[in-house]
């Protein structure tokens, strides 16, 4: 299923896309202070949202 050169393009493209990620942050680190303060909230509602949207499955699955 994996062969060598499956397994050598996967670590090389994960290590690259790791890189140009953690580069890409660092860059724009400063302006995303300034645009998305507070934006913690929204992460916290989606939370929220999802964990609500999870129970109420189990509910329904439970009656």
């Amino acid at each position: 299923m994996f062969t060598t050169g499956r397994i050598i393009f996967v670590s090389i493209f994960l290590v690259t896309f790791v890189i140009a990620m953690v580069w890409s942050y660092k860059k724009e680190k400063s302006i995303s202070q300034i645009h998305f303060k507070k934006s913690y909230k929204i992460l916290i509602a989606l939370i929220l949202f999802l964990v609500i949207q999870f129970i109420i499955v189990k509910i329904r699955k439970f009656l």
